[in-house]
């Protein structure tokens, strides 16, 4: 992966405890306070960047999304990895989170911003977008609905984290969707997926041999449609199809990620954000093994680093993708 320098300034410098040794949590003070809405007028330029926020990398997946369907913009990725995770978390520390995150990426200019973390978007995504009125905010929901509307049997997996699991906005989908279609929705978490991801995704350990079995598990219970519900997993989509092709199972796998990018692009017709066709970009990125396109490098900030954290960005979008770090 190239790394290109960055010049620009540091803004904001976001800070929080996380957990202590013992895992309870200590005050975030990357907490962001807001006693009203902000409505100032908003960034309306064309080349302003498009920002992406994970609580880490799983975002990732969507900015693949974003790149091969928008390769003419700029995007600033937001990763808060010294909080990472946040299905683990309550509420309203997601919530504070979130709104830190979002202000940051405010903060840079962002002319629109995905929310592409399931949990985010569960517990904070309708406040952000009060205290945001001028900026346009896309969240993220496991696909849920098009699964069901899908389904033969009538039988659905959610694959996410604990967060999103009990989140509103994939319980209203429950209510408003699968039981008026008379679908059950059976639910699923597994700790070990993300972390699994994050190592490579070796196909001889526990998590895929029970990755494995989980989707044995998944067809005996009739279920056709696995819905990934957490941006990490996209990440290990072909190794599902695979394993369910030499299972030879009637399973399709859902994920949210091609309908987001479809949601950004059609919002930035509306608002007439979209990027002029004739920007300059400067790197060159394969998104989905096929295109090649001359596109601006990924700006991405987080809120920790350490010597893990690019071995982790390279294995999951490839070495060909140009990123740049943001400057401290």
């Amino acid at each position: 992966m190239d790394i290109a320098a960055s010049n620009t300034p540091n803004i904001i410098n976001v800070r929080s405890d996380g957990l202590n040794s013992n895992g309870s949590e200590c005050i975030s003070n990357a907490t962001v306070i807001k006693t009203g809405i902000n409505t100032t007028v908003h960034n309306r330029s064309r080349n302003a960047p498009i920002g992406l926020f994970d609580s880490g990398l799983g975002g990732l997946s969507v900015y693949l999304h974003l790149a091969k369907q928008l390769p003419t913009e700029r995007y600033v990725y937001y990763a808060d990895t010294l909080n990472v995770p946040y299905g683990n978390r309550d509420s309203a520390d997601i919530e504070a989170l979130t709104l830190t995150a979002v202000e940051w990426l405010y903060q840079q200019g962002c002319k629109l911003i995905v929310i592409a973390c399931n949990s985010a978007s569960a517990y904070a995504l309708e406040t952000a977008r009060r205290y945001y009125p001028q900026l346009p905010i896309v969240g993220l929901v496991p696909a849920l609905k098009p699964a069901v509307l899908a389904s033969k049997s009538g039988r659905v997996a959610v694959l996410a984290t604990k967060a999103t699991l009990n989140g509103t906005l994939l319980n209203d989908v429950i209510n408003n969707v699968a039981k008026p279609n008379r679908a059950i929705v059976t639910k699923y978490f597994d700790p070990q997926l993300v972390p699994w991801v994050e190592a490579g995704m070796p196909e001889e350990s526990d998590t895929a041999v029970g990755l494995r079995q989980q989707l044995q598990v998944f067809a005996n219970d009739g279920i056709d449609q696995l819905v990934l519900g957490c941006t990490h997993y996209p990440f290990f989509k072909a190794f599902l199809l695979d394993e369910i092709a030499q299972q030879q199972l009637s399973m399709q796998v859902v994920d949210s990620g091609q309908a987001i990018a479809e949601r950004v692009k059609q919002l930035l017709v509306i608002n007439q954000l979209s990027a002029s066709t004739e920007s300059k970009s400067n790197g060159l990125a394969a998104i989905g093994g096929s295109d090649i396109n001359l596109r601006s490098p990924l700006v991405f900030y987080a809120t920790k680093y350490d010597d893990k954290l690019d071995v982790l960005i390279t294995r999951l979008l490839g070495s060909e993708v140009v990123l740049q770090y943001y400057a401290k």
